[in-house]
């Protein structure tokens, strides 16, 4: 058993839960901060789970002293783009301040290593929809959402350079899919990420699966998407706290497979997989969505002992419908 702890922000969310599952299952020792609103107590595996905020400096600093924690993994933050585009400030206050209290935490507590939870937002509309985003990419965000990730990235790597703090940053592209063990899943209410939107909409939770835009320059007019899976992009953390342990220099890494999908490929495959047509409703573009973002991932296999396992757009909807079905069970037994 290692004798640091590792304090995951976020870690009853979707991909938190994900990556303290692995951690657990590999014997860290894990904290879990979360305030819960959007997260679930039951889907912490592992560790310790508080209730509270990240940017409580006072609680984050005890937690640190309290389980002799070294690692900071940090995904707590609002993710829902058009959200950000209509309340920017809520996304500066929890996403960009937040992270700053938890920052500053860190450096008067000496943490070693923190992993960042960033975003593919962050290069906004690239120049070429045909060409793969690179690490070197001119960062230049559509939306509050993006921009406040940037700006905790600069943070991040401001006080890097200014103190003994190792960081990893990961950029994710789309994230999809569920625990292949069933266990834990996507389970905020009111998600807008496609694949469990049209997973709720094959199993009759939502009457359509409404597409905004079909006229992007894209094959068929719909965006394209680079679809990694939950536990895959579960692993790439790990495989980041693995590289910061060896010595491993502060950087920053698209989280993608390096290949994309357009929505009506994705409405296919739930289709395909499902056995039956989906409710499908074509709307107008949506604010602060762009044409195609797709990953450049040679730097993330160059960097890192990672490789994906699950990189199959079947598997990611076969995982995401069982967790839909999941869910459907536990709702229908509590009203038992």
């Amino acid at each position: 058993m290692p004798e640091n702890s590792i304090l995951v922000t976020g870690g009853a969310g979707y991909i938190g839960s994900h990556v303290v599952k692995l951690l657990g299952e590999r014997g860290e020792r894990v904290v879990v901060l979360d305030d819960l609103s959007t997260g679930n107590p039951e889907a912490v595996l592992h560790g310790t789970l508080v209730e509270g905020k990240t940017g409580d400096i006072e609680l984050v600093r005890r937690l640190i002293r309290e389980h002799d924690i070294d690692t900071v993994m940090h995904f707590a933050a609002h993710t829902i783009v058009p959200e950000s585009v209509t309340n920017p400030l809520k996304y500066y206050g929890n996403n960009t301040c937040s992270t700053r209290n938890l920052l500053e935490a860190c450096q008067e507590e000496r943490i070693a290593h923190f992993i960042f939870s960033s975003t593919a937002a962050t290069y906004g509309i690239p120049g070429d929809a045909d060409t793969p985003c690179r690490e070197d990419l001119p960062t230049a965000p559509i939306n509050a959402y993006g921009m406040s990730k940037l700006m905790s990235e600069a943070m991040l790597s401001d006080l890097g350079a200014a103190t003994d703090l190792k960081h990893v940053i990961l950029r994710y592209f789309n994230v999809a899919g569920s625990d292949p063990d069933g266990r834990i899943g996507q389970s905020t209410d009111k998600a807008t990420l496609l694949i469990k939107v049209a997973a709720e909409v094959a199993l009759g939770k939502r009457d359509a699966l409404y597409v905004f835009g079909t006229d992007y320059p894209t094959p068929d007019g719909t965006g394209v998407r680079d679809y990694i899976h939950v536990t895959d992009l579960a692993s790439a953390h790990l495989a980041a706290l693995d590289y910061l342990r060896k010595g491993g220099d502060s950087t920053l890494v698209n989280c993608g497979y390096g290949h994309g999908f357009s929505v009506r490929q994705v409405i296919d495959a739930v289709e395909r997989v499902h056995g039956e047509k989906l409710k499908v409703i074509e709307e107008p573009r949506r604010a602060g969505d762009p044409p195609s973002l797709i990953a450049a991932v040679d730097k993330i296999h160059d960097t890192f002992d990672w490789t994906p396992v699950l990189d199959d757009l079947d598997t990611i909807v076969k995982t995401s419908l069982a967790w839909e079905r999941t869910l459907t069970e536990r709702s229908h037994n509590r009203k038992r």
